[in-house]
């Protein structure tokens, strides 16, 4: 190594050594300063315990006699001290270990709190402060914090607190604020004009209907303040009689009392219902409850509904039938005038009395107690009765009954309407007599028919049996005049019998009107057109099923019959047809028998089912034959009509009842 390199190292040796010196020199000085302020601070801590010392039998007094909790902290939210009711509050006691303030804060408060506390030695005090918190038991309160800084000789050392447990308090604030928010929507919204005075008759509160009945033009947060009696006198113009109304108004605040039901008819047709209610407290007027109601239509309509009463009423005093209501113990409670008319009885004789024992025919009495039994059990229904009246008469009366309930459903009595159809019931008898006479006497000539029948045909029978014989003796001597003549006297003889059978017939339909059963049409129309005869030009078509009826069945026989074998004799085409068709309608079965026969000319439809009207006058004919088909169809309930054209064709249609 060269000299100059050993200097060189010398030379920074020394530096070194002079640093060295001068780092121990301010290391020293250092420790000489924290030592010093080390000092400080035992002193200061001593002075503190001193202080609280000197003040802990000052504080005792105050903690053993505060009923709130009471809480002492250091300057960073260390728990210093605390009263019983702090310890009962916060479940903490201050045998245990020391704790921070923060601990019992809710996480949600913590970043709150914190803010609080820089407020709290800023400013040097801390109120209205509510907080949630967790206690050392668990459970979740809501406190209410007013603090303030403990100072030493102008020095913050700590700082103390009154805590309150809010929680009940607060949600009875809540509720009873939402009670409070409730009732004025609820007065805001109600149907009914709403004005709540203070004791000086100022307006505290009201509600938009109250504006829109008295037509005001401003909203109601406007009228808070208004002087109410000011109001009444400039609003009094808007009644039919703003004195009365104004006087009605100071007598009603004079008294004092409460009014309902007031009515006010306003000048536009309006009619208010009003309702003054006096609040006191304590003895003391506290203000003035007004509520106004529209009751126009409710009004109108009570006093439509007493006229249609009123009408109803005299409609059912004078109206001809009997209106009788009785209890459930059937005592007559109303009567009308027709009932008493038809009774012969006064109302006083009536009112109280059972009428079961006062009217009905002895005889009847089973049915009037069978009866009452059934409206009991709530049932409506109509049925005859006969009536004994106060003179002695027997009446026919038609009862119409039903159950009368209350509100609640429950069945009170009854209310009976009774008409008198006695007249009625006379000639009902009347007729029920005629019939059966009328019955007999068919039936006498039906017998009379019959015996007619016989003894007509007897002589008819005995000229055949001459014109025979005349013929017989006088084979081979008669000439051809006196043969034809024969022929004609024979002919006229068949044709009188025919007719005789005919009328015999005519009479005899309807006699056995109870014969009825099943009748298969079909197959009975297949029967009848087999049993006839039918030329080889003329052919028979039956379009549709034919259905099943009840009827008499030798009757709708003849009826088929006597249609078909109509139309078979008068087809005078080379190619004739006959069609047989049936129609489904509600009650009937319509039946159609179609031939393009000779026609039937429009002027004489109103005459064939006439008895002896015979279009086409032949020994083959008597005129009666469409007269039975028509009797035929009217006792089978249904009609008979035709369509036809002359050279083109007839349809006869006709209905049975199903």
């Amino acid at each position: 190594m060269s000299q100059q390199q050993i200097d060189i190292l010398k030379r920074a040796l020394v530096r070194e050594r002079a640093a060295r010196k001068q780092a121990e020199k301010i290391l020293e000085n250092k420790a000489a300063e924290l030592y010093e302020v080390n000092q400080k601070l035992q002193k200061s801590n001593q002075d503190l315990e001193a202080l609280l010392t000197r003040t802990d039998s000052q504080l005792q007094g105050v903690f053993e006699n505060i009923v709130d909790s009471y809480v002492i902290i250091d300057l960073v939210g260390n728990i210093l001290k605390m009263n019983e009711a702090a310890e009962e509050l916060l479940g903490y006691s201050c045998t245990d270990q020391m704790f921070n303030l923060i601990k019992l804060v809710h996480p949600s408060e913590v970043e709150r709190v914190k803010t609080s506390f820089e407020t709290l030695f800023k400013d040097g005090i801390l109120t209205d402060f509510n907080v949630k918190i967790i206690t050392g038991n668990n459970r979740h309160i809501l406190v209410h914090i007013n603090a303030s800084v403990i100072y030493d000789q102008g020095i913050a050392v700590a700082a103390q607190g009154i805590v309150r447990d809010i929680t009940k308090q607060k949600a009875s604030e809540n509720r009873l604020k939402e009670s409070e928010n409730r009732l004025a929507t609820l007065i805001l919204n109600l149907d009914s004009g709403v004005i709540l005075e203070d004791e000086n008759r100022h307006i505290v509160l009201t509600n938009k209907k109250f504006t829109q009945l008295f037509n005001i033009d401003a909203s109601p947060t406007d009228l808070i303040g208004m002087n109410c009696k000011t109001a009444a006198e400039h609003n009094s113009v808007l009644f039919k009689d703003p004195e009365a109304f104004l006087l009605r108004m100071r007598d009603i605040d004079n008294k004092k009392e409460t009014v309902l039901g007031d009515e006010l008819e306003m000048i536009d047709g309006k009619i208010l219902e009003r309702n003054y209610l006096p609040i006191v407290q304590g003895g003391k007027s506290k203000g003035y409850l007004w509520t106004f109601k529209d009751v126009t239509l409710n009004r109108t309509y009570r006093k439509s509904l007493e006229a249609e009463k009123q009408k109803y009423s005299n409609i059912i005093s004078n109206m001809n039938l009997g209106l009788v209501e009785v209890d459930k113990r059937d005592r007559i409670l109303m009567v009308n005038q027709s009932f008493v008319d038809m009774t012969g009885y006064s109302k006083e004789e009536l009112i109280g009395v059972k009428g079961k024992d006062l009217l009905p025919f002895k005889s009847d009495m089973e049915i009037i107690k069978n009866k009452v039994i059934e409206r009991k059990q709530g049932k409506t229904e109509s049925y005859e009765l006969r009536i004994k009246n106060k003179a002695g008469e027997i009446r026919y009366w038609l009862v119409s009954a039903a159950p009368n309930y209350n509100l609640k459903g429950e069945i009170t009595g009854s209310i009976g309407v009774n008409f008198d159809f006695t007249e009625i019931k006379n000639l009902q008898l009347q007729k029920e007599r005629l019939l059966k006479k009328i019955e007999i006497s068919n039936n006498e000539l039906h017998e009379y028919a019959h015996v007619v029948s016989h003894d007509l045909k007897s002589p008819l029978r005995s000229i055949n049996a001459l014109v025979s014989w005349l013929k017989s003796d006088n084979e081979g001597k008669l000439d051809a005049g006196s043969l034809q003549n024969f022929a004609l006297i024979e002919d006229t003889l068949e044709k009188m019998e025919q007719l005789i059978t005919d009328v015999l017939e005519y009479s005899s339909i309807g006699s056995d009107k109870n014969l009825t059963t099943d009748v298969e049409l079909d197959k009975m129309v297949a029967d009848v057109i087999h049993m006839l005869y039918l030329p080889e030009h003329i052919n028979i078509t039956v379009l549709n099923s034919l259905p099943t009826v009840v009827g008499n069945k030798t009757k709708l026989q003849q009826l088929f019959q006597n249609l078909i074998s109509n139309a078979i004799k008068f087809i005078d085409k080379e190619t004739g047809y006959i069609e047989i068709d049936f129609e489904d309608l509600d009650t009937h079965y319509k039946f159609s028998i179609k031939d393009n026969g000779v026609g039937i000319d429009k002027k004489f439809h109103h005459k064939i089912f006439k008895i002896f009207h015979a279009l086409n006058k032949s020994k083959d004919s008597t005129g009666i034959g469409l007269s039975i088909v028509k009797k035929i169809v009217e006792l089978h309930e249904g009609e008979i009509w035709l369509d036809s054209e002359t050279a083109v064709g007839t349809t006869f249609f006709f209905t049975l009842k199903k």
